[in-house]
């Protein structure tokens, strides 16, 4: 056996297993640009909602899925730090959306979309006006609901050793 007989037997073995890593790789990379995509687009979509499950549930995930990314993560510790703010000011909710949009921006940056998704998209996200009514709508509607259980609360006042959370304390009762 000479030389290139080794070579070969080497290849033969040593391919599969080289292009499983890098198969492995590439997946994994994969894997992590879509969870930061779904990240990006739960905050994007939060724009229009407001609050929601999803985009609390991406914010909290940052600092993992961006771990490779201090710009992110110092955006987002910024953003933070104005959402903290104790009883926030007219001025303050300002500086909170200012710090949301950077943090959007710094996203759409480490994903590559540096100038394809602007800073004044981001600020002007779609509402249609009958969506924007129905969500107004829908507030004003909890917001009576709420009164009327205040109402309620002060007509109906609780006895003293009762339950306050509405419930028996004996299930036969």
């Amino acid at each position: 056996m000479d030389i290139s007989d080794y070579i070969n037997i080497a290849a033969i073995i040593l391919a599969p297993v080289i292009s499983v890593i890098i198969g492995q790789k590439l997946q994994d990379r994969a894997k992590k640009r879509q969870d930061k995509m779904e990240i990006f687009k739960a905050l994007m979509t939060s724009r229009v909602y407001g609050w929601t499950n999803a985009s609390v549930y991406a914010l909290n995930i940052i600092d993992v899925a961006f771990a490779d990314d201090k710009k992110v993560r110092t955006q987002w510790k910024a953003y933070y730090d104005k959402l903290c703010v104790g009883n926030p000011t007219e001025e303050d909710f300002k500086k909170i959306e200012t710090e949301k949009c950077k943090l959007l921006e710094t996203i759409a940056k480490s994903l590559g979309y540096k100038n394809k998704i602007t800073w004044e998209m981001i600020q002007n996200p779609y509402i249609p006006k009958g969506l924007s009514t129905s969500m107004m709508q829908q507030q004003q509607y909890q917001d009576g609901q709420l009164e009327i259980m205040e109402m309620m609360k002060s007509m109906f006042p609780m006895k003293s050793g009762g339950s306050s959370d509405g419930q028996a304390e004996n299930g036969n009762s």
